[in-house]
């Protein structure tokens, strides 16, 4: 059995580019990785028996989705294994949690093949995966696959998540009715994040009335974060790391 750290990631800034044939949208996006991780005990079972996922949460033993990030990566590469996932990464707050799991799946497998940190081949599970796999801070481009390393830099974050759920193709979507807005705040989904889900603005508010600092969201959502320590209700704070995981 093995023991891995799944670190959460923080989209700084998001430019959207472009939008290819196929509807993916280009970006442009600074990422880090902070200190709040999900972990996992990955145990390897026999090629060809069927893989095993334990989701345990806050509140307990979650329902296994069959589409997991963690099941599909270990479907594409071939392997099987026996995972226990301990949660504490939020779904739908734009942290990038099931992406980090994934990744951490990948490296896991990456030890003996290095061909699984290819990351064009991790892109194809989702966007934020890449640049989970490389971690730390970086500026992410095209749909995510084209990860580009840039120096740490110490920062302290306060996140502020709401119990909602955003749907990133939800938001996309709308940003592409919208017409393609700019985001005021260095992230080009807030606007359309916002229009798809207004409840969204009266967080943020909550969070930049009680901080005295603009808030701005991470990538398409719910999350919304402030830089420093702002300890308070329903709020984490974190720092970022040069290091995605375990």
């Amino acid at each position: 059995m093995v023991e891995l750290l799944a670190r959460a990631k923080v989209t700084l800034s998001l430019r959207v580019t472009g939008v290819r044939p196929d509807g993916y949208h280009l970006i442009d996006a600074e990422m880090v990785t902070v200190d709040l991780c999900d972990r996992l005990e990955v145990s390897e079972l026999p090629v060809g028996a069927p893989a095993e996922l334990v989701v345990r949460g806050p509140e307990g033993l979650r329902p296994t989705d069959p589409g997991d990030l963690v099941l599909r990566a270990l479907s594409r590469w071939g392997r099987s294994a026996s995972v226990r996932l301990d949660k504490r990464i939020p779904a739908g707050a734009g942290l990038g949690g099931g992406s980090a799991d994934a990744a951490a799946v990948l490296r896991w497998i990456g030890r003996d093949d290095p061909a699984a940190l290819d990351l064009a081949d991790a892109a194809a599970l989702g966007a934020d995966v890449p640049f989970c796999v490389v971690g730390g801070r970086a500026r992410v481009r095209g749909i995510g696959e084209q990860v580009e390393p840039l120096p740490h830099a110490e920062t302290t974050l306060t996140l502020l998540t709401p119990p909602l759920h955003c749907s990133t193709p939800v938001v996309y979507r709308t940003w592409d009715e919208l017409g393609g807005p700019t985001g005021e705040h260095g992230n080009d989904l807030e606007p359309a994040a916002l229009a798809a889900y207004p409840e969204l603005a009266g967080y943020r508010d909550v969070l930049g009335e009680s901080t005295g600092v603009e808030p701005r969201l991470a990538g398409s959502g719910s999350t919304w974060f402030v830089e420093g320590e702002h300890p308070g209700p329903g709020r984490v704070v974190v720092r970022t790391v040069a290091s995605t995981g375990g």
